[in-house]
């Protein structure tokens, strides 16, 4: 539910993993693979607000898929401690850039009242997001922890769109990576692959998920905004003091 809401669930279940004796890649793996069906039946539950949205999405999904198929290459030849180590100051942008947003579409509106239009702080914000959304689905592939408050807090900042087809969107993108990733483990690390914790993970990622599009849809945008803030800053105090 979190993870369709939010997008931090990895915060609760990869270090849960690790607390019952997981090595870090067999549970950051098994995890990966488990959440697909979650992403999938809360993608299905966005369905009307991803049809409305599916030119923005299909110009970004390929940008998740490629992003995802590196960020699990690189978990196959790096050590972890890469990208784990900045993962508090990631979940910091993504929660700053959700508070902030209000702030900075208010602002955009105004000015595109008051002048002309132009067009190239729209080329700007196109390949901000763009960029964003390719190095967040390395960052996915690789670990993951998240990355749904991090694509929430990035389009907040450059598109237009409300914040429930923001979270459409990021349910899409965060599945698209996990996909890519876990049919890459699976290839590549079947060894690293505990099925145990892949079928408990997946049984209630996917009706986490279902749960998840009906609460979440029915969010006000400064309740889910005031919901991302809160559990956003719950993952980083237990990332950062007790991960």
């Amino acid at each position: 539910m979190i993870n369709v809401v939010v997008g931090s669930g990895t915060l609760v279940t990869f270090p849960t993993l690790l607390l019952f004796g997981y090595p870090p890649i067999v549970a950051n793996i098994s995890n990966n693979i488990g959440l697909v069906g979650g992403g999938l039946s809360g993608s299905w539950g966005y369905r009307r607000e991803i049809r409305a949205n599916r030119g923005l999405l299909l110009r970004l999904l390929p940008l998740s898929v490629l992003g995802g198929l590196g960020g699990a290459l690189l978990l196959l030849v790096l050590p972890p401690e890469a990208f784990q180590a900045i993962v508090p100051i990631l979940i910091i942008a993504g929660l700053a850039m959700v508070a902030l947003a209000p702030r900075v579409q208010r602002a955009a509106a105004a000015k595109a009242g008051e002048t002309a239009p132009d067009t190239r702080p729209s080329r700007r914000r196109s390949l901000l997001l763009l960029a964003g959304i390719a190095i967040l689905g390395v960052y996915g592939g690789y670990f993951g922890a998240a990355q749904g408050i991090l694509i929430v807090g990035l389009m907040s900042m450059v598109t237009i769109e409300s914040l429930q087809r923001i979270n459409a969107i990021k349910n899409v993108l965060t599945t698209a990576v996990n996909a890519v990733a876990a049919i890459t483990f699976m290839l590549f690390a079947w060894d690293s692959i505990d099925w145990a914790v892949v079928l408990i993970i997946a049984v209630g990622a996917t009706l986490g998920g279902l749960l998840g599009a009906r609460v979440g849809r029915r969010l006000s945008p400064l309740a889910l905004r005031a919901t991302i803030l809160v559990i956003g800053t719950a993952a980083l105090i237990r990332l950062v003091f007790f991960g």
